[in-house]
């Protein structure tokens, strides 16, 4: 009996398509904050892949909801609470940061500065040692995790309460991730010549002076000091009654099975890596959806001049006050039409030309072909979206790895980076007005950075997609994680064969000397003896 021509053609068809994956379970730990915005695009696509998804979330989160459809919520009520994700909270930690980078650059205003980020990432790595705590403490609950069977841990080491858990579980870990707790994720794993390779804080390139590698060395020693005397201590003790004594957070962390890395080659400096360290930088980046009808009006009446954008992301609405009002009058001496998420009271100074707004679909502002620059503070999913859509920035950073994001931005000539704490009407207006100038490289610069970004073999998404389920399908990724991790610093470092070439060398000279020496004395005795 011959088939039917198209029920032929359609089997055919689904014969050549290759097996869908099989959905498997997923435990998540994320981060709050903007940390799980990206997380949560990782979920979504996961979720309409058919993975079961589990997240452990906080009772007093910000931003990651107790109800929702793609994923099934594990609730942890603690008493520590970390201000890092308050938008008060940061508000009045922005003031006091700008208060201190006033203060005229000593190095009594360093040490101030550091000393309030030190105070929050304390508090922040406090609460989360003890909800992880309270979980591994929950003998209901730990149960319920075991019996559950995940197949994975998707976390972000940022905070290591994911990286407890899964250990402590026995998952097969995969980290969301680009910075760790006391760093930046390749520092973990892979080789990191302070020489080349800029640290967190440093503020310099991968073209470093004699100035800049010990200014580099400087924070890379902050970093010791926040892993060594605050990150690890802090965790210890849930370790060692959970894990195990003998092991600490940091190794923990080095431990995972693959680590998806935040980060493109056309942004970030070029820098040795590790086979189990896939490259997703930009995986938030989509094409932009037509915009709301008012916001396409005011956009459109711009005419050729076109509009500048200006966010602050998704913890700091505002700027202080006085600083406000320079960047309103800033605004309103360009011919441009200016759209500007801030929160709270107007600034006096504000122009015609400029639309206020509490929140802006940014992603769709930003690939508007009228879109000519963007303000931003220097976040990483905000970068990347202007990346992908090929619009300069001018970078105004605020906080922790903004200002490190801004100076790679600056060195690859598509920004222009001003001092928060100094600015002043002027230099604003002039440096927007060379931003958008098409005579100078930074409209040029990126076109050509967002040409390179995107002529990738793999959407950043789905290749994350890909290695999750990778990882699932084998139980691990241990053939591509090196061991170098367990070994005691003087075994890496080659420290003991070092000192036993040293002592074997030492030796010869030492046996050398004193057969010198006795054939000496021999020669001597026989001389004295021909002479007598």
């Amino acid at each position: 009996m011959l088939l039917h021509p198209q029920i032929f053609v359609l089997v055919a068809f689904l014969w050549s398509v290759p097996p869908l994956s099989l959905a498997g379970k997923i435990l998540v730990y994320p981060v709050d904050g903007s940390h799980w915005l990206n997380m949560d695009i990782l979920l979504r696509e996961l979720h309409q892949r058919g993975h079961k998804l589990t997240v452990v979330r906080s009772a007093n989160s910000w931003y990651i909801p107790e109800n929702t459809t793609h994923y099934t919520p594990i609730t942890i009520r603690v008493d520590h609470l970390s201000s890092l994700e308050d938008p008060e909270y940061m508000a009045s930690f922005l003031k006091r940061n700008i208060d201190i980078q006033r203060g005229e650059g000593s190095v009594w205003s360093f040490m101030a500065l550091q000393k309030e980020v030190i105070t929050l990432l304390e508090e922040s790595h406090k609460s989360s040692a003890e909800m992880v705590r309270t979980i591994l403490e929950d003998n209901k609950l730990v149960k319920t995790l075991k019996e559950s069977k995940h197949d994975l841990m998707l976390t972000d080491p940022g905070f290591a309460g994911g990286v407890i858990l899964g250990t402590y579980l026995g998952l097969p870990m995969v980290y969301n991730v680009r910075w760790i707790t006391n760093a930046e994720g390749h520092f973990a794993i892979a080789p990191s010549p302070l020489s080349y390779i800029p640290t967190i804080g440093s503020r310099v390139t991968d073209k470093m002076s004699f100035a800049n590698k010990m200014k580099n060395f400087l924070h890379y020693g902050i970093g010791q000091y926040i892993d060594h005397l605050l990150t690890r201590p802090l965790y210890q003790g849930v370790i060692s009654e959970h894990i195990d004594p003998n092991t600490n957070v940091y190794s923990l962390i080095q431990g995972a099975d693959l680590w998806l890395m935040r980060v493109d080659f056309v942004f970030e400096f070029p820098r040795p890596t590790m086979p189990n360290v896939v490259y997703i930088g930009g995986f938030q980046c989509k094409p932009s959806k037509p915009l709301p009808d008012e916001l396409e009006k005011f956009v459109e009446s711009s005419g050729e001049r076109g509009v500048v954008i200006m966010s602050l992301g998704t913890l700091l609405g505002s700027l202080v006050p006085d600083i406000s009002e320079v960047v309103a009058s800033a605004f309103a001496r360009l011919p441009q039409k200016v759209i500007w998420r801030h929160v709270g009271e107007k600034p006096s100074t504000l122009g015609n030309n400029t639309l206020i707004v509490d929140w802006l679909p940014q992603n769709d502002l930003l690939g508007h072909p009228k879109t000519k620059a963007f303000v931003t503070h220097g976040g990483t999913n905000g970068i990347y979206e202007a990346i992908y859509h090929g619009v300069p920035m001018l970078g105004l950073p605020l906080i922790f790895d903004q200002f490190d994001n801004m100076i790679r931005l600056e060195a690859l000539g598509v920004a222009q980076v001003l001092d928060v704490a100094a600015l002043d009407v002027d230099t604003l207006t002039q440096a927007l007005r060379d931003i958008l100038d098409e005579n100078q490289p930074y409209q040029k610069n990126m076109r050509r950075m967002s040409s390179l970004h995107r002529d990738t073999p793999l959407k950043p998404l789905d290749s994350a997609i890909f290695w999750l389920e990778f990882v699932m399908r084998h139980k691990g990724a241990a053939h591509l994680r090196t061991e170098s991790y367990r070994l005691p610093w003087y075994s890496y470092y080659c420290v003991d064969v070092l000192m036993l070439i040293m002592s074997l060398f030492t030796a010869v000279c030492l046996l050398l000397i004193l057969m010198s020496r006795a054939l000496l004395k021999v020669f001597v005795k026989k001389r004295k003896s021909k002479k007598e």
